[in-house]
């Protein structure tokens, strides 16, 4: 790339969603109306997970992180991209879009790698039933989910450090609706083989890996399953998964679209939708599957609203 149209930066502009006049005024509300329910879900879900004694359990303890990083990841972007609606207002600080970036990213592979850590989970409890809280101990529970924490740090922090080393840029616009890296690289004047290099190679692995302990824990819970000789107890066992299983399937091709393919094979406009689904759609979606199709979660939700009104 010719360099005389290179230069610092010291802030972007965020192109958007789209530029259709009508889309403008429209999805912005439709974004405040999801970002609503997000917001009330996962905190909902985390409070009454804290409030119900028959749901301290492993799974639901997972299930709180679960909420609080799809919180955390939608509120990294979607006030933000509000804020600029609201104001006509298109900039974001270089400061901004780092922070914006590390932290999305951060959140995005602790969800990744939370799914992976719950389908272990439900293997243990399926599987082996009479040791499951032996098992899942609380210092077992807390390993997991540092570990999480911590590798989804790593990973981030080694993108941002490498987007830092960028000098130049050959424009400050970005296509997209807050600061994702395959488009900020696209504007690097230097080159930034190794920064699309590692992003491939980090995703995939992370996919790969995560993919993998899915798979293979639900291979032996449905073979634990078909064993069952109750009927009742195939059906429960078959329902308690069917919500991991459905946020499982949605977030992994959502990622596997975007990230999981050297070069840039989508055209922009195809990425902003994938990316609107693991943004802004996946964090509302998540409490409100694993509350409408959990018996546990209605019942539990059930007897704190009947003690409020009754109290």
């Amino acid at each position: 790339m010719g360099q005389e149209n290179c230069t610092s930066v010291t802030e972007f502009i965020l192109l958007g969603l789209s530029d259709v006049p009508e889309l403008r005024v429209f999805l912005p509300l439709l974004f405040l109306l999801i970002y609503g329910v997000t917001f009330l879900a996962n905190l909902g879900m985390i409070a009454l997970i804290r409030v119900s004694s028959r749901l301290h359990t492993p799974m639901y303890f997972f299930l709180s992180h679960l909420s609080f990083v799809d919180f955390c990841c939608s509120t990294t972007i979607v006030p933000k991209m509000l804020y600029n609606v609201l104001n006509k207002e298109t900039t974001i600080s270089f400061l901004g879009c780092m922070i914006q970036f590390y932290l999305f990213c951060a959140f995005a592979i602790t969800d990744l790698l939370l799914l992976a850590v719950m389908a272990y989970d439900r293997f243990l409890a399926i599987c082996n039933p009479l040791l499951y809280m032996v098992s899942m101990s609380q210092k077992l529970r807390m390993l997991l989910v540092s570990g999480c924490y911590l590798c989804a740090t790593v990973c981030s922090l080694t993108h941002l450090c490498l987007a830092l080393e960028i000098p130049s840029y050959s424009s400050n616009v970005i296509n997209h609706f807050f600061c994702d890296l395959p488009p900020l690289l696209s504007l690097a004047c230097s080159d930034v083989t190794m920064n699309e290099l590692l992003l491939y190679i980090v995703a995939t692995f992370n996919e790969v890996i995560t993919i993998m302990i899915i798979l293979t824990s639900y291979l032996f819970i449905v073979i634990t399953i078909l064993r069952m000789r109750s009927a009742e107890g195939r059906c429960k066992a078959f329902s308690t998964c069917a919500s991991h299983l459905t946020a499982i399937v949605v977030f992994h091709g959502t990622v596997l679209f975007t990230y999981c393919q050297p070069g840039s094979g989508n055209s922009v406009d195809t990425d902003k939708v994938a990316s609107v689904f693991y943004t802004v759609v996946i964090p509302m979606l998540n409490p409100l599957i694993y509350s409408l199709r959990n018996k546990d979660v209605k019942e539990a939700l059930r007897k704190v609203l009947d003690s409020k009104m009754f109290s």
